[in-house]
C-alpha cells in the first residue's frame, strides 16, 4: 500500500512553498509556479509541517543556516539519485556548472542528461540544484524559475561566512542505488535515494 502523501505549506520571501512528506521523510520542496510540481489532490492529506523543516528553514533564510539536517526521500531512476547525491556536496555560496557536476560523477560526457536530472530534482534549496550554472556563469534550468534561483544565489552569497561547509553532514547521507545508469534510464527506485541519519521508509 502506498505510503500517505502530506503536504503542508512554509512561507518564505521567494513565496508559499510547497512541502511534501511520507511519515518522517521530506519527499518534496516546491517553489511557486514550479515546474513539474504535482499539486496536492484528494489523495493527499494536509498535515503541519515537521517542526525542524520549519525551523531549518526559517534559519536558512535568516542566514544563519548553511547546512540542512533533514531525513530526505527522493525517488528517481539511479542516475538522477547519483546527480542529486552530489548535489549535496556542493558548499553553501559556491556553484559548479553542469560540465563539472557531470564530471564528478564519472559521467564527463553526460552535462545535458547532468541538466535533465538537476530539472527533476524534487527538494529545492535543501538539495541544492540552484548552485549548478552553465559553464560560461549564465544561469539556466531552474524548474522554480530563473528569478528564484538568481535571488538564491544572490543570497547565499550575503550570507556568506568565511567558511564554507557542506549542505548536508555528507558522512551521515546514505544513498540507494546509485549504481552507473544510462541517461535514458527511467526505472524508478523503491528505496530512499538519498537519507539523512540513514532515515528510512
Amino acid at each position: 500500500m502506498p505510503a500517505q502523501v502530506c503536504f503542508s505549506y512554509l512561507d518564505s520571501p521567494l513565496g508559499r512553498l510547497v512541502l511534501t512528506t511520507e511519515g518522517p521523510l521530506i519527499t518534496g520542496l516546491y517553489l511557486p509556479n514550479h515546474r513539474g510540481h504535482l499539486q496536492p489532490n484528494a489523495t493527499w492529506q494536509e498535515c503541519e509541517p515537521p517542526t525542524a523543516a520549519c525551523e531549518q528553514m526559517a534559519e536558512y533564510f535568516a542566514g544563519g543556516r548553511r547546512q540542512f539536517d533533514l531525513p530526505l526521500k527522493l525517488a528517481g531512476t539511479p542516475f538522477q539519485q547519483r546527480v542529486w547525491q552530489e548535489l549535496v556536496r556542493i558548499p553553501f555560496g559556491v556553484t559548479i556548472s553542469y560540465a563539472e557536476l557531470a564530471r564528478r560523477i564519472g559521467r564527463p560526457t553526460a552535462s545535458r542528461a547532468v541538466g535533465h536530472a538537476n530539472s527533476r530534482n524534487p527538494i529545492s534549496i535543501i538539495v541544492p540544484c540552484h548552485r549548478v550554472i552553465g559553464v560560461s556563469g549564465k544561469l539556466t534550468g531552474y524548474a522554480g524559475g530563473l528569478d528564484k534561483k538568481r535571488w538564491l544565489l544572490a543570497w547565499e552569497q550575503r550570507s556568506q561566512s568565511t567558511e564554507s561547509g557542506y549542505l548536508f553532514d555528507v558522512s551521515g547521507v546514505e544513498a540507494a542505488g546509485v549504481e552507473a545508469a544510462g541517461e535514458d534510464d527511467t526505472t524508478l527506485s523503491r528505496s530512499p535515494s538519498i537519507a539523512a541519519r540513514s532515515a528510512r521508509s
